[in-house]
């Protein structure tokens, strides 16, 4: 309430730096030119911030006390009626992000000046971008600028020189880079290989090691640390550590000297804390007692992590977990432990094609047999074990130590080997543990050919994994056999189909072809038919609007036209001389040469008749008395 830090993982790491004193953490954290906090039992004075790069601003909203041990005390004229509006900014800058937190009555100055500290540029060199109302200057009150809850702006300094590449360029390689960190657990004295990558943060470390050795984060004692490492949150590339290896030591922080007040107190905070949730109750060691001496039972055997959790809903989680108590006991060069169910290690081991498929090793751990940790650290371990179990087989892991662990193992051991191998694995007596079972995959089930005991050798248990290497093999290449020819076959089956697809899909394409063929030619016939149709209306329609031919001995001026057709043939008829030239037009029509498509031509002179007046008597056009004309297409 008073600072505005929401990071419980934060604010334990500041009232560890002021050994556990409320007051003096918060006097460290709130500058104090910036408002007033007081202390309502030790009437001390804190005084809040306005702005920070963390922190919120405590407002004058009310001056009621609160719930809290601390309440801000504001004059009275100071007194507003509405809370003030906080405005989160996240600043970009090269590589680096800030994040800024103001009151909306602040400046844009204000803002510089919070990453003048932070990023150790002067303010008069920087040029805030990203506003969304375009550029504004030092004075503008953020308020004025109407902006949202969360906004995001970059820095750009024109005027400074980028920074030398060769530092960028190794700090990259540095948060690209692993580090392997030895830990040494000083009251059991014990060591743990750690892997982390350069990017992950010191916080990131000490959190691991709280899952390792039971010791809350606030409670460790570190040596070995490089003195540069002073913040949690800096990541190990720039924490100074030695790459690519590394050794520290943690301790359990012995608990300060108590008075008689004090144990009164906290006796007082254990019957508060008693009806809480149980991970409060973590704090035990404040009290003075040790997590493993409350019960009287040595705090080592307490800390030890089971290999698998009990009641695991989820295989896969049950197997991460293994694989990881696995490494920390007996290193990182072990074998490559499936993750997912036994039924997803057949599916990857026994039925991919026959050229990938490989054994099933299934290794079958328990803690409480003395052979275990020997064979797990001398044999399992062992390179040549590692390299050709990786090369040859597929590894999955169970841990027997728990009784419901185990009868979940029996029950898929019964459904998937059946009944006699989940006897004999059943009668199988503690020290004889670790197991080993090696399973092949066959068309109809699956076959155990070998059951290794803990009490063997590396050179045994090399030998006894070669022999199931070599039956697995003779049925591999049985396999790899039988799948060519099964693929030759339908191979041949899918070219013959193929084949025979492309033929059908040939025949009807040939097939719709002709009928499309045939559909134009009855449309072209159709059309042709309807012309002849109509040409043959029109010319019977003509031939029955002609005058009657005159007779010869008529006694009117009759005209003689003779006319010769582009085929050669002639035909003949008498026209009254008074005749209009259009009854010569549609004569010939009549014959079935209508005048748009031929023209009628005189011989001497050579005239085009067509191109005459139709309305004038053949007198006047001069074809009288007698004429021969021929008749020819137009172009």
């Amino acid at each position: 309430a008073c600072t505005g830090i929401e990071n419980i993982d934060e604010a334990i790491t500041l009232l560890e730096q002021n050994n556990w004193d409320l007051v003096a953490a918060i006097n460290g954290v709130i500058p104090q030119e910036n408002g007033i906090l007081q202390s309502e039992y030790g009437g001390e004075t804190l005084h809040g911030p306005a702005y920070g790069p963390t922190t919120h601003s405590t407002a004058a909203s009310s001056t009621s006390s609160s719930s809290s041990a601390f309440r801000h005390v504001v004059p009275s004229r100071q007194i507003v009626e509405r809370q003030p509006r906080m405005l989160d900014f996240r600043v970009e800058y090269r590589d680096r992000n800030v994040d800024v937190v103001l009151e909306d009555s602040s400046t844009v100055g204000d803002i510089k000046h919070i990453l003048e500290n932070e990023l150790q540029i002067p303010a008069s060199k920087m040029l805030l971008k990203g506003w969304k109302t375009g550029d504004v200057d030092d004075s503008t009150v953020l308020k004025t600028l109407h902006l949202p809850k969360n906004n995001s702006l970059y820095v750009l300094t024109p005027d400074l020189p980028p920074p030398s590449s060769s530092h960028s360029g190794a700090l990259q390689e540095s948060l690209n880079q692993n580090v392997m960190l030895i830990v040494t657990h000083r009251e059991v004295q014990r060591e743990y290989n750690l892997n982390f990558s350069g990017s992950s943060t010191i916080q990131e470390v000490k959190r691991n090691v709280y899952d390792l050795t039971s010791i809350p984060v606030r409670h460790q004692l570190w040596e070995g640390w490089p003195p540069s490492a002073t913040d949690d949150s800096m990541t190990l590339a720039v924490s100074g550590l030695t790459f690519p290896c590394h050794r520290l030591t943690v301790g359990r922080r012995s608990s300060p000297v108590q008075t008689r007040e004090q144990s009164e107190e906290q006796c007082t905070d254990v019957h508060m804390v008693s009806d809480s949730d149980g991970d409060d109750f973590e704090d035990a060691t404040e009290f003075g007692v040790d997590d493993g001496e409350m019960f009287g039972v040595a705090s080592s055997a307490l800390r030890k992590s089971p290999m698998m959790p009990e009641n695991a809903e989820n295989e896969g989680d049950a197997l991460l977990q293994f694989t990881a108590e696995f490494s920390s006991r007996y290193g990182d060069c072990h074998p490559v432990y499936f993750i997912g169910s036994l039924e997803a290690a057949f599916q990857e081991a026994f039925y991919g094609k026959a050229r990938d498929r490989k054994l099933l090793a299934i290794y079958l751990h328990h803690d409480e047999s003395v052979l275990t940790n020997v064979f797990c650290s001398q044999m399992l371990c062992a390179e040549s074990i590692v390299s050709y179990l990786s090369q040859n087989f597929i590894t999955w892991a169970w841990d027997m130590t728990k009784e419901a662990n185990r009868a979940r193992f029996l029950t898929m051991c019964t459904r998937h080997f059946g009944s006699v191998v989940a006897q004999t694995i059943r009668t199988q007596k503690t020290d004889q543990f670790p197991l080993f079972l090696i399973i092949m995959g066959k068309r109809s089930s699956n076959e155990v050919l070998n059951v290794i005991q803990g009490n063997t050798t590396v050179d045994e248990l090399m030998m006894r994994l070669m022999a199931a290497m070599e039956i697995f093999s003779a049925q591999q290449q049985e396999d790899i056999k039988d799948e060519d020819e099964r693929e030759a076959r339908e191979n041949v089956k899918r070219e013959q189909d193929e084949a025979y697809r492309i033929s059908l899909e040939a025949d009807r394409a040939k097939r719709e072809a002709h009928e499309r063929e045939m559909a134009e030619q009855f449309r072209l016939e159709q059309i042709r038919k309807e012309q002849e149709e109509e040409r043959e209306a029109i010319r019977l329609s003509l031939e029955q609007s002609l005058p009657p031919e005159p007779k010869e001995e008529s006694t009117e001026s009759v005209s003689k036209l003779r006319i010769r057709t582009p085929s050669g043939e002639f035909f003949e008829r008498r026209f009254l001389a008074s005749s209009k030239l259009q009854v010569v037009f549609d004569f010939v029509a009549s014959k079935g040469y209508p005048w748009e498509e031929y023209k009628l031509l005189g011989t001497f002179p050579r005239r085009d008749v067509t191109q005459l007046d139709p309305n004038k008597s053949l007198l006047e056009v001069k074809l009288y008395p007698q004429e021969t004309l021929f008749l020819e297409a137009k172009e």
